[in-house]
């Protein structure tokens, strides 16, 4: 499945919000340099859905287009 996220990044707490079908918001408390947001966003995604997660677009996007299995 695929879904559209939002990351925001450097937040206070982490947590995955649904905002419709297939969007989602996710908050990460790792900053965005040097790829730290991109990488908590997938472990936050696969303890969420407890599948493997993987972005397909957006690497240096807040909007990323993410594939769960």
């Amino acid at each position: 499945m695929r879904i559209t996220v939002d990351v925001k990044a450097g937040a206070r707490e982490e947590g995955v919000e649904e905002l419709g079908k297939g969007r989602y918001l996710v908050r990460v408390k790792a900053p965005r340099k040097k790829g730290k947001a991109n990488i908590a966003v997938i472990k936050l995604l696969q303890r969420h859905f407890g599948g493997r997660a993987r972005i397909v677009r957006g690497f240096t996007s807040t909007r990323k287009v993410v594939e769960i299995e």
